[in-house]
């Protein structure tokens, strides 16, 4: 393998796994938040407990976000300096607007929320969790603004091959960011009520069954079955987007190779890049052309119209399509636990051992949906600007293998303890014995 594919390994390594944990802290710190405004106006110390639990989780997730995050960044310069000398002058600012305005935040309240809850006012300490959850939206808001204005440029211009700003409006709110973020935003929050879930099941299905643990399960599963639906409209909207301004994107999610009329809608197949056709495939006639155009006779541009200018097909195809059925297993999980709630049943152990095997979906969904994003803008890395194999740099490709072998071990360990140590506190805090200190 050369620089450029190696290169493109080690920058895709550290970004699959970095993700990871923000896609956690985002809407943890808002949950975080919730448990303290329900203790606020209760005072019942439930809530506590389940906050108190939590930011041991926030905290050890926040810490891998932060450290995976350096690293990552170090590669526009080691690795992909075209990048930089491209559009840094759209990059760095943005990327300097994220550690100014959100980690400074997230960082300097973070220690008030985990050890500050008897030794600052009540109010002070909410005021901490409270900003230490819009620092974690913050910083997500501007490293989204950067990715969709590589997705969909606007507001610059090119002089001498090098991207200036033009409208700083035009490229925060690029064509695709406001689909971007909210699509991002509940997948967040999906993943954190699914994560949650899993964790406190783990806990119920230990013997824990104290009412923290009951009212954290409920909170959660209700939480996931109002977002689950509602990402599911998001992420329509979000493709309607796709087709306006990335239509090579849309048909290689679609694996379809032909511009045609009542397009199909593709369920399984197997795409030959070669042939440039599908040799099998599943499809149901015109429903492809209903949902991407709302006319089942609508016309929809295929991989042919982009011929050297489009993605591989078969990571997007799949990819896409664990994303939706990730997706669309979690509506169903939580429907289902929705309707036990309002029932006020038991949580049967079946249920229970389903939402633990589901503890970390909403990695599976968003990492999918991440490839489908940024495997799709291939081979362009800003779209329309600057192709990808423009920017690498010229290294020689032992020396990449050889970071990429140092990431790659480092980051298994890393994940192999950060699992362990999640079900490590959850098993503590189950052994537990449920105590309700005097608080003021």
């Amino acid at each position: 393998m050369d620089e450029f594919l190696l290169s493109r390994i080690q920058f895709a390594a550290n970004i699959t796994f970095h993700i990871l944990f923000p896609t956690i802290t985002i809407s943890l710190g808002w949950l975080l938040l919730y448990f303290k405004w329900r203790y606020s106006r209760s005072k019942d110390y439930q809530w506590m407990e389940l906050y108190f639990y939590f930011t041991k989780v926030f905290a050890l997730t926040f810490s891998l976000g932060v450290v995976t995050g350096v690293t990552m960044s170090f590669q526009f310069g080691t690795n992909w300096p075209g990048y930089m000398n491209t559009v840094g002058n759209i990059a760095g600012p943005l990327l300097a607007y994220e550690i100014l305005t959100a980690f400074f935040l997230e960082a300097t309240f973070l220690g008030v929320m985990l050890y500050g809850f008897r030794r600052v006012p009540a109010w002070f300490h909410s005021l901490a969790t409270f900003l230490v959850a819009a620092g974690t939206t913050l910083s997500a808001f501007w490293i989204l603004a950067l990715d969709s204005w590589m997705q969909t440029p606007a507001g610059h211009v090119m002089i001498d091959g090098v991207a200036h700003a033009e409208s700083w409006w035009d490229i925060v709110f690029s064509p695709s960011m406001p689909y971007r973020l909210f699509h991002t935003l509940l997948g967040s929050g999906l993943t954190v009520a699914f994560l949650a879930a899993g964790l406190l099941s783990y806990r119920y299905l230990k013997g824990d069954k104290r009412p923290a643990v009951r009212t954290g399960l409920a909170t959660c599963v209700v939480a996931a079955a109002f977002l689950a639906p509602v990402q599911a409209f998001v992420g329509d909207m979000h493709g309607i987007n796709t087709r306006d301004y990335q239509p090579a994107k849309l048909a290689a999610m679609e694996a379809l190779w032909d511009s045609e009329d009542g397009a199909p809608l593709v369920l399984f197949a197997l795409p030959d890049e070669e042939a440039r056709e599908n040799k099998f495939e599943i499809a149901i006639p015109k429903l492809g052309s209903l949902i991407i155009t709302r006319d089942p006779n609508g016309h929809v541009q295929g991989l042919n119209e982009f011929e050297g200018e489009h993605p591989r097909v078969s990571p997007v195809f799949w990819s896409f399509r664990i994303m939706v059925g990730t997706g669309m297993i979690m509506i169903a999980v939580s429907a289902v636990g929705a309707y036990l709630i309002w029932k006020k049943r038991e949580w049967p152990k079946l249920y229970l051992q389903i939402l633990l095997a589901m503890t970390f979906s909403g990695w599976v969904g968003t990492v999918s949906g991440w490839y489908v994003t940024e495997i799709g803008r291939q081979p362009w890395l800003v779209y329309g600007i600057l192709k990808t194999k423009d920017a690498v740099a010229d290294l020689p490709p032992e020396h990449v293998a050889l970071t990429l072998t140092g990431y790659l071990v480092t980051y298994v360990l890393l994940f192999i303890a950060y699992i362990g140590s999640l079900f490590y506190l959850a098993r503590k805090e189950a052994a537990t014995e449920s105590k309700t200190p005097a608080v003021s």
